[in-house]
């Protein structure tokens, strides 16, 4: 299996698309399968820069579009779904080019998930209800190893590390030690994690969310705003969601819009680099795409792969 994963804009489509093109030239037939958190729903076309009709016509792409916006796409459903997908591809003698940049989704397909039990409704009403700083100064009481991994700010994992501590007695690093599931044991992986310059990437994202509300973004979060789903639907808090959303209130103008869309698509990407130079594993190779996928050396890269 390949796995091309990075943070947004560093390309991962484009090299997806010419592996699959390269392994059919050595009489070998990959498909595509999705593991970005925003391509998994169908709403979000534009605006998680899906691949084209044209492209997933020319090769096969899997869970892209798969959920529904009204439905939460946890990292154990993807991972559950992701997991049959790549089975089935093995069993017809076919490559799975794992492509994405959701690093959760990635982590719990490969080392599985911890078994913790759901949380007592009650205590989770009552931890999500305190403020950020009682709830960290209760962590650094409770589980204070885990406080010490956190930021103060980070109000959603010191809740659920605050919760899981209350309502199951153990800490969310003991649940860790009995994760399963993962695939890491099973499946030959043949990793790529792209690391761009960050001017680059970060100019390639004002320019890519310009291009999403040219080809209609605003249209888009229109129909998905229609729907009058959740607010706290992970589709309705996507990159490009609540600032469109605010300019269609009236709230902001277009300029601020814009501005807003493409802070917060840098924003995600920072993260995302940070997370994929430090949390895969070290023998994983870091490769800069520079200014085309072309300089990409797919022979070298994934030689034993197109050997196989």
């Amino acid at each position: 299996m390949a796995l091309i994963a990075g943070p947004t804009a560093s390309g991962k489509s484009a090299i997806a698309l010419e592996l699959a093109r390269t392994l059919a030239e050595s009489g070998r037939r990959g498909v595509i399968v999705n593991a970005d958190s925003a391509q998994v729903y169908v709403d979000l076309r534009i605006l998680s820069a899906r691949p084209s009709e044209e492209d997933m016509a020319d090769v096969e792409h899997r869970l892209f579009g798969a959920w529904d916006g009204s439905e939460a796409c946890s990292a154990a459903a993807w991972a559950a779904r992701a997991k049959a997908e790549i089975a089935d591809i093995h069993a017809s003698d076919s490559v799975p080019i794992l492509v994405g940049g959701t690093g959760l989704y990635l982590k719990v397909l490969f080392e599985g998930i911890a078994p913790i039990p759901e949380i007592d409704p009650d205590i989770r009403a009552t931890v999500r209800a305190l403020d950020e700083d009682a709830a960290y100064k209760l962590l650094h009481l409770e589980d204070p190893l885990r406080a010490a991994e956190l930021d103060p700010g980070d109000r959603q994992r010191i809740a659920r590390a605050l919760e899981v501590k209350r309502s199951t007695g153990v800490t969310l690093a003991d649940w860790q030690l009995a994760k399963a599931g993962g695939i890491a044991e099973e499946v030959a992986v043949h990793p790529m994690v792209l690391l761009p310059d960050r001017t680059w990437l970060y100019d390639r994202c004002d320019l890519r969310f310009e291009a999403m509300l040219e080809e209609g973004a605003i249209a888009e979060v229109e129909a998905l705003l229609a729907r009058g789903l959740a607010p706290d639907l992970p589709v309705m808090r996507a990159i490009g969601v609540p600032e469109i959303a605010a300019f269609l209130a009236g709230e902001i103008d277009a300029e601020t819009m814009i501005a807003a869309g493409q802070q917060a698509t840098r924003n995600y990407a920072k993260r995302q680099f940070t997370w994929f130079r430090r949390q895969p594993p070290a023998e994983w190779p870091r490769v800069d795409p520079g200014l085309a996928f072309e300089n990409i050396d797919f022979d070298a890269q994934f030689a034993s792969l197109l050997r196989d």
